[in-house]
């Protein structure tokens, strides 16, 4: 039963991944699972076995949500845009309560509520500049190319982990994002097709970019267990005000879509939040009694 319920928090993460504007780190967060990632990733060559139970149901989850479930939510956010969004941002507040339960009947100062402002801010700011995208960058072979997908990759992985800011944005803005997405869809067809030359292609772009985010996760989630041990208490206040941003950074990069509401929108949104609240809540609360069962 874990491990599908790991396999389910893996998709909904894997799926964030993929979509501009939501963040893979923050449903982590949500999911309940965010701290185990980050301690399997830092200790999987010291405690190999127990960081592989962690990582693999995870792993194939995201797996599952990024090539499969990704074009189903990319469906959905045509037909139902307004819809998804507030499902996604249910997602993201109903883990928000456990993650204020480790700061709860704690003292803070001036420095905490610094450190959730810039981080709030940083998220809102991101935001604020999707409409100033990169031209999508040319992926023909080389080394050059190869260098700049593994410099892509490290980058993407790294926004990818920390809670809050979008990977996919920052691909937006680099312009690796469509480029990407379109290698992965032309992979998935050419390997259902048993075309060996478009597999080919597709490995020699996704392979480079596979290497950088290994390397990005690793080096971020090092840093971000560090932080944790050094300064948990102003690092929870950080993540918390990355997260709280996350919403309106979701608003403000679709605000096309909110400009014209009517009654129905209005309900079948709130009925959609409260289920995004509701699975992120339930998923999240999974973790605790795990912890409390160990």
């Amino acid at each position: 039963m874990k491990f599908i319920l790991d396999i389910l928090k893996g998709m909904v993460i894997g799926i964030a991944n993929v979509i501009p504007g939501v963040s893979g780190g923050t449903m982590a967060v949500s999911m309940g699972i965010y701290d185990k990632m980050i301690f399997a990733l830092t200790n999987i060559f010291k405690e190999f076995k127990k960081s592989i139970i962690t990582l693999l149901p995870i792993g194939i989850g995201m797996g599952l949500g990024i090539v499969g479930l990704a074009k189903i939510i990319e469906w959905l956010f045509e037909i139902l845009p307004v819809q998804t969004n507030l499902f996604f941002i249910g997602l993201i507040l109903g883990g928000l309560p456990m993650l204020i339960k480790e700061i709860k009947g704690k003292k803070f100062n001036a420095g905490h509520i610094a450190g959730f402002i810039i981080f709030f801010a940083l998220v809102v700011g991101l935001a604020l500049l999707d409409g100033v995208t990169g031209a999508d960058v040319d992926l023909s072979f080389g080394l050059l190319t190869v260098l700049k997908l593994v410099g892509a990759g490290i980058i993407a992985a790294a926004t990818m982990v920390v809670p809050g800011v979008s990977g996919s944005m920052m691909m937006m803005l680099l312009g690796f994002y469509q480029p990407i997405i379109s290698t992965i869809n032309d992979t998935v067809s050419a390997l259902k097709n048993m075309d060996i030359p478009g597999l080919m292609a597709g490995v020699g772009v996704l392979f480079p970019f596979g290497i950088g985010v290994l390397i990005g996760i690793v080096a971020i989630a090092k840093l971000i267990e560090f932080l944790f041990k050094k300064y948990a208490l102003i690092v929870y206040w950080c993540i918390i005000g990355l997260i709280s941003a996350s919403p309106f950074a979701i608003i403000i990069m679709n605000k096309d879509i909110f400009a014209e509401l009517n009654a129905l929108k209005i309900i079948t949104a709130v009925v959609a939040f409260a289920i995004g609240c509701v699975i992120a809540y339930f998923l999240g609360g999974d973790v605790k009694k795990e912890e409390k069962a160990e």
